[in-house]
Formats: C-alpha cells, structure tokens, sequence
C-alpha cells in the first residue's frame, strides 16, 4: 500500500499514487507602524493541505472502481482518513477537490491513461454517528461522480 484516503486505497496497480505534496500554513496580522517593516502577529494555526497526485491504466490494470468510489466520497462530504503507506495516520481531511485528465481514448471515449489530483484539507473528526458510518463504507450522498 502506497496511501489510503477513505475508501480508496492507492497501491502501484490498478490506482497508483504517483506523488504528493504536503503544506502548511500559519497566517499572521500585520500591525501598521513606523519603520521598514510593520510587525507581524501570529494568529494561530492555518489549513494543512496535501495535494495527491496519481496514475491509473483502466484498460491493463482496472481502477475505474476506485475512481468512483473517489468521486462518492468528495460528494458525501465526510470527512475521510488518510493514511500514509508505512502506515501513519494522517488524520481526518475533507476531499476538496479530484480532478482527472483522461488521454489516449479508446473507442468508448475512455481514456488509456488518467491522471488524477485529489486536493484534500485537514479537518476535524466526524461525530461519533458519522465515524461509525463512515468506516463501515457508508457513504449516503447520493451523489454519482
């Protein structure tokens, strides 16, 4: 396993992470004053974000599966857990955002080759009611890819 976000676990094949980037934030308060510089104070912690970058080959590996289930839980929106592949957790996040670029079509308009970006947000964890669903698979939105 290379990283698993909810219900989707990324391995080399069928749905392959390929990368991901990892930010923080801190935002600051900039006091008016006299001087070259205006102070700056700080206001707490800022968004935690990570941007995971990944791969799928439907035609030889599969995946397509995967990438609804993605598609389900952005839509829920749930909160969804996200563990690193040497297994550390890192934490509860909000799928933010899956955008995917399909090349090399086939004749059904499917592509050969997709890329997928997955933008996902720290967020805190789900109420007793919505943790129990939610790590039973439940996803309840609705909502179709």
């Amino acid at each position: 396993m290379l990283m698993k976000l909810g219900p989707v676990t990324f391995q080399v094949w069928p749905f392959n992470a390929t990368g991901y980037t990892h930010n923080h934030e801190t935002p600051y308060a900039e006091k008016p004053g006299v001087g070259p510089r205006p102070p700056l104070e700080w206001v707490g912690d800022g968004a935690e974000t990570w941007t995971i970058q990944a791969r799928l080959f439907p035609a030889k590996f599969g995946g397509l599966d995967d990438l609804q289930k993605l598609f389900q839980a952005r839509a829920s929106g749930k909160p969804q857990y996200l563990v690193r592949g040497d297994g550390k957790p890192m934490g509860w996040v909000a799928i933010e955002r899956v955008s995917e670029k399909s090349s090399y079509l086939d004749p059904k308009g499917v592509g050969q080759v997709i890329d997928v970006d997955i933008d996902v947000k720290r967020t805190g964890k789900p109420s007793n009611g919505s943790f129990f669903s939610i790590m039973s698979g439940g996803l309840s939105s609705g909502a179709t890819g």
